[in-house]
């Protein structure tokens, strides 16, 4: 158990990245139950699955969590070039895999928001920013790779006169794995929100929706939430 505890004796303070995934749903009370005070972050930066927004607004309620919804749609058009910010574009279904999902990669998206985070950490005074990045991620997404961790770690230490910790409790660990540990601590995956169309019902079909199905198949329990037929 890490200490969790400021020189006054009371909570340290840390900032969640919480998109409202079922990642970082699990990284959220995983902080929480290491005794952080937490402040969640999500960011609607004109994702066609915003509805991710609103499992993350719902949960923090849930807990008490302070929770801010951060509106960057201004920067959209700098990041439309992905299936995930473009509706115009086709979603792309099957498994993870860099040959027919590389289009949904937003450029720069965790830089963005890791700054953002680090930003609120040091006007808090939080000296730690948690977010989701895991080790399924790491063949598509540069962003959620060990070595970019370690660059924004470095960075994260000198860009303030407050040092913050980019913390991403999961970065070697399995989407099945990190399932595994949110069911031990007694979660309730049906207030997580994974497909990317982001529509009434999940699509079943997304490569975010096939990975978390998988998950629950793999821990030999029912998914929570429902789908499409």
């Amino acid at each position: 158990m890490p200490n969790t505890l400021s020189l006054s004796g009371s909570p340290s303070r840390a900032v969640v990245i919480y998109s409202g995934g079922m990642d970082s749903f699990t990284v959220l009370h995983r902080a929480r139950r290491e005794g952080y005070e937490i402040h969640a972050l999500s960011f609607d930066y004109g994702q066609r699955h915003a509805r991710e927004l609103d499992a993350a607004t719902w949960v923090c309620q849930q807990l008490g969590i302070a929770h801010q919804v951060v509106d960057i749609r201004a920067i959209h058009g700098l990041i439309d070039n992905s299936a995930l910010t473009d509706a115009s574009r086709e979603m792309p279904e099957g498994n993870y895999d860099s040959d027919n999902l590389a289009t949904t990669v937003v450029p720069n998206r965790n830089m963005i928001l890791l700054s953002l985070a680090i930003a609120q950490a040091v006007n808090i005074g939080a000296n730690k920013v948690f977010y989701g990045a895991h080790g399924g991620d790491h063949v598509l997404y540069p962003d959620c790779r060990p070595l970019f961790v370690e660059k924004m770690n470095a960075v994260a230490a000198i860009a303030n006169f407050e040092a913050v910790e980019i913390c991403a409790p999961y970065l070697h660990s399995s989407k099945q794995a990190i399932l595994a540990d949110g069911l031990a601590m007694g979660l309730d995956y049906a207030a997580t929100w994974t497909c990317y169309r982001g529509e009434e019902l999940a699509c079943g079909r997304c490569g975010s929706c096939r990975e978390r199905l998988a998950a629950f198949t793999d821990n030999g329990v029912t998914d929570p939430l429902a789908y499409r037929g």
